[in-house]
């Protein structure tokens, strides 16, 4: 069980901290576009208390972005990470990701995966 200050919610987003990696999920049925870009962004780096970490970037919830928003994650969205790991699960979405990578360049070594178990095993490489 996960102890309420290893905890965070917000309108957008939940994310945790297990084993070393922060667990981040997007909620059902999201844009990403700039206020939500910022707002998951400052309230993760709020939430990490200075502190790096690999992150599980579980992108299911989301159904559509924003360029702004896609910059602004691409340029913030690093601050205080080792790598990521974009989890996903439907062929839009390994689209969307893809097109993120090859775009944007996220500044921190970043890779898209199906399974959430593949998606540990490349972080578990940045601890």
């Amino acid at each position: 069980m996960i102890a309420a200050h290893d905890f965070y919610e917000n309108d957008y987003s939940r994310f945790w901290i297990a084993d070393g990696i922060l667990y981040f999920e997007y909620k059902a049925n999201l844009t990403i576009d700039l206020k939500v870009a910022q707002c998951v962004v400052n309230d993760r780096i709020r939430f990490q208390n200075e502190r790096s970490f690999p992150i599980l970037c579980d992108t299911r919830g989301i159904v559509g972005t924003e360029k702004c928003g896609r910059d602004y994650l691409a340029q913030s969205g690093s601050i205080l990470t080792s790598a990521v790991g974009l989890l996903v699960h439907e062929k839009v979405l390994m689209t969307i990701s893809t097109f993120y990578l090859e775009i944007s360049k996220p500044a921190v070594p970043t890779q898209v995966f199906t399974k959430e178990a593949d998606a540990l095993v490349y972080l578990k490489g940045f601890l």
